[in-house]
């Protein structure tokens, strides 16, 4: 297959495009590799993460900030099934990716910043413009953080 029609396969049918290039990698047919479409599928692997994980840490502040400071008991349950479930999945991608870590903490005060913009939009109440949570990824992935503000 020349570089050409590869190219064609990975705009055409993505799915047989990976198959092919597993299979031509396994064979070390490293002459026959789409390199340029495969070096840009390996970047976005590691952006697409990142983009979780941010997106993650955002919920889990949205979901902790209205638990401690909105005052609608009925919805309480569900916020904290949300924010188990984040906590969750933020140590799941966290065990896939510990160098993940060091990103987590460098964008942790945008996101509650964000959370808390959010917030304010959302819910006519008080957020606290500091971030109340505990910077330590292991007490904030694995703690009922709404029963210590209680």
């Amino acid at each position: 297959m020349t570089q050409l029609t590869s190219k064609t396969l990975y705009d055409s049918d993505f799915a047989l495009w990976i198959e092919e290039t597993i299979s031509k990698l396994k064979a070390q047919e490293f002459e026959r590799v789409d390199w340029e479409n495969l070096i840009e599928e390996v970047e976005s692997l590691g952006k697409r993460d990142k983009r979780e994980l941010k997106s993650r840490l955002i919920t889990l502040f949205e979901h902790l900030l209205k638990r401690i400071y909105v005052p609608l008991p009925d919805c309480y349950r569900g916020w904290e099934v949300t924010i188990r479930r984040t906590q969750s999945k933020l140590k799941d991608i966290l065990a896939d990716s510990p160098s993940l870590s060091g990103f987590l903490a460098s964008i942790y005060f945008d996101c509650y910043q964000e959370a808390v913009d959010n917030m304010q939009i959302e819910y006519d109440a008080y957020f606290p413009d500091l971030c109340p949570f505990p910077q330590d990824v292991t007490v904030l992935l694995t703690e009922k953080l709404w029963e210590k503000s209680q």
